[in-house]
């Protein structure tokens, strides 16, 4: 039996800091459903990521796929903007900007000037999505399988 996709078949934005936690939910989406999900490539220079199809979204959603795009606060302006995009907003926040800190520092793989940037911009990118009406839910990533269970919830109602 094939899986049910979600009956709301818009496009799903997910936005969060750098660091908060978004890929996983959004890998457990894909293995958990698949055949249901893809993404898009938008205006970048790099490799595709697993997963990733070069194509419009119509192309894809007319492929009956839900595109999923993991964007910064600026893509979530730039789609909100396009008359031509009707999707639906998940933004993913960390527990407190303390732990964001911490997990960014953790990773161990960027140089301390390019962490406090990152920093800088997830208060800017906090602050959005908590002052306004911008996203349909906000997630909080303080346990990947709670956080994750609820992005599926909200992906299928």
């Amino acid at each position: 039996m094939a899986p049910t996709p979600p009956q709301d078949r818009r496009p799903i934005v997910i936005s969060g800091p750098s660091g908060v936690g978004k890929g996983t939910p959004i890998q457990k989406l894909f293995h958990a459903h698949p055949d249901t999900f893809t993404t898009t490539i938008s205006h970048t220079t790099r490799k595709p990521r697993v997963g990733e199809v070069d194509g419009t979204i119509a192309d894809q959603t007319a492929k009956g796929l839900v595109i999923v795009l993991d964007i910064d606060v600026q893509g979530v302006k730039q789609v909100k903007a396009s008359p031509d995009i009707d999707a639906r907003y998940v933004f993913i926040k960390p527990p407190s900007f303390e732990k964001l800190e911490a997990r960014l520092r953790s990773r161990g793989t960027e140089r301390e000037e390019d962490v406090l940037k990152r920093l800088v911009r997830a208060k800017v990118e906090l602050k959005y999505a908590n002052t306004l009406d911008i996203f349909d839910i906000i997630v909080v990533n303080d346990d990947l399988e709670w956080a994750y269970r609820e992005l599926e919830e909200y992906v299928f109602r």
